[in-house]
């Protein structure tokens, strides 16, 4: 890239100024949630221009300047505080306060991954890590249970955990899934879980399903003297049916610590997942991942990525102070 870093600086808007600070003194100060995106702009902006558009449709700006602004809103502002132009890498800093302080999920991508991936000024954009401040993490019930609790409970330490799914997937009535899970858990397994389509289908309704699963497990604790664990899909069309699902399995006679919760979390939605979570801290929490591939893959250049492993570190030390020209107060 001919340009370097000094030219796309004298080339922002004063707009585009407010959202950058290629000089931020320390972001790792727990004042900023980090983030770092792979960047390629689209149409006639460059990639420091492109940023600072990113900057602002993710945090306090849109498409245009505002008159409304005040001297606190911009203290809100997003921050593109480093570049890599070779690697084709911007890092933004948004204020933590920014966030609902609820300890909010959605809340979070929607600013971070909403608007910004339709934008007209990016050619590739893709979200690779975020780094959060410890203020923003104490607001998080944070998982509910690990793995090994749930060696705890089944009273495996030797050996890896033993889970399977029923195949095939869909199919099968209430009887023929339980039968399967049944003698996977005889035959020595631990874990069974509903596969992510599983719901009321006509053919496989739900409180039966709950029922002879239920039963299946029973004969083979008795028969083997070993826990079993299932996880059951609570995913729904709505709040009070996925409820009434989770409240149907709570009180099918199941022993506490032998189900788990499955929510489609990409599919159902952040606030499911969090509602689970709250609602039932004393159960096993299962977070499937069904569609994210329309955001992870590798070769989709619009999205964003699970743990990421770049040539060399994400988070390292800012480069060279560069002065950004500052728009004065008015």
């Amino acid at each position: 890239m001919s340009s370097t870093i000094e030219d796309l600086v004298q080339s922002l808007n004063p707009k585009q100024q407010g959202y950058v600070n290629l000089e931020l003194p320390d972001p790792t100060n727990g004042e900023y949630l980090l983030t770092v995106f792979r960047l390629v702009p689209g149409g006639e902006m460059n990639m420091l221009q492109a940023a600072a558009e990113i900057a602002a449709e993710s945090s306090t700006g849109t498409n245009f300047r505002v008159n409304t602004e005040t001297k606190f809103s911009k203290v809100m502002n997003a921050l593109v505080y480093q570049m890599d132009l070779e690697r084709e890498l911007v890092w933004i800093a948004y204020p933590w306060r920014l966030f609902d302080r609820g300890g909010n999920v959605q809340n979070i991508l929607t600013y971070i991954v909403g608007n910004v991936l339709g934008m007209k000024e990016i050619s590739a954009l893709k979200l690779l890590d975020v780094w959060f401040p410890p203020s923003m993490l104490e607001q998080y019930d944070g998982p509910g249970f690990t793995v090994d609790d749930m060696r705890s409970y089944l009273g495996v330490y030797d050996r890896p955990i033993l889970g399977t799914i029923v195949k095939p997937k869909m199919g099968l009535t209430s009887a023929e899934y339980a039968e399967v899970c049944y003698d996977f858990w005889a035959g020595g397994g631990d874990f069974v879980k509903n596969d992510e389509p599983q719901a009321n289908q006509d053919f496989c309704p739900y409180d039966k399903m709950v029922k002879h699963v239920q039963e299946a497990m029973d004969k083979a604790v008795k028969e083997t003297g070993k826990k079993k664990v299932h996880s059951f899909n609570v995913s729904a069309p709505d709040f009070d049916t996925m409820i009434e699902r989770c409240e149907m399995i709570r009180n099918a006679g199941f022993e506490p610590g032998s189900y788990a919760f499955l929510i489609d979390g990409i599919t159902a939605g952040w606030m499911a997942v969090q509602t689970i979570r709250r609602r039932y801290p004393d159960v096993f929490l299962h977070f499937h991942r069904a569609a994210h591939g329309a955001f992870t893959r590798p070769e989709n250049p619009i999205g964003f990525s699970c743990l990421y492993c770049l040539n060399s570190h994400v988070w390292q030390a800012p480069p060279a102070s560069i002065q950004v020209p500052q728009e004065s107060e008015k």
